[in-house]
Parts: structure tokens; sequence; C-alpha cells
């Protein structure tokens, strides 16, 4: 895993060079994106998961009787 492999220096380093690439202003407002684009994700996953839960499986038709006749014939004396 990637996320493993970074050291503390590499983390500094990347969060100094997005602060120069964005400046001090934008940072809180692409932070607010991004936690309004995450909050939307789980209320979409949520409401799928819920969705799912609720949704009963469709019973297969039976098929039609089948008639049988309950009464013997009598064979002729």
């Amino acid at each position: 895993m990637v996320l493993a492999t970074l050291s503390e220096w590499h983390v500094i380093l990347a969060l100094v060079i997005v602060l120069l690439l964005f400046g001090g202003k934008k940072l809180p407002e692409l932070a607010r994106g991004l936690g309004e684009a995450m909050k939307e994700f789980k209320k979409a996953q949520r409401d799928l998961h819920d969705e799912a839960a609720q949704v009963k499986p469709v019973d297969q038709p039976q098929p039609p009787a089948v008639k049988t006749d309950t009464q013997t014939p009598q064979k002729p004396a």
C-alpha cells in the first residue's frame, strides 16, 4: 500500500506544495467542497443500502394446478 510507505516528511512536503499551489485563501474552500462531496457520497451509499434492504424478492409464479380425477372409472360388469 502506498500510504504505508509515506513518512511524516512526505506528508508535510505534500501539504506545503498544496499550500503553494492553491494559496491560503483557497484551502478552506477546497476542504469544504471535499467534505460536502464525501457527505453526499455517504448519503447516496446509505440510501442505496436502505433501498436494497426494503426490496422484497419477487415470488416465482406458481404453475397451474393439474386437475386430477378423483373418481375411478367403473368397469362394465
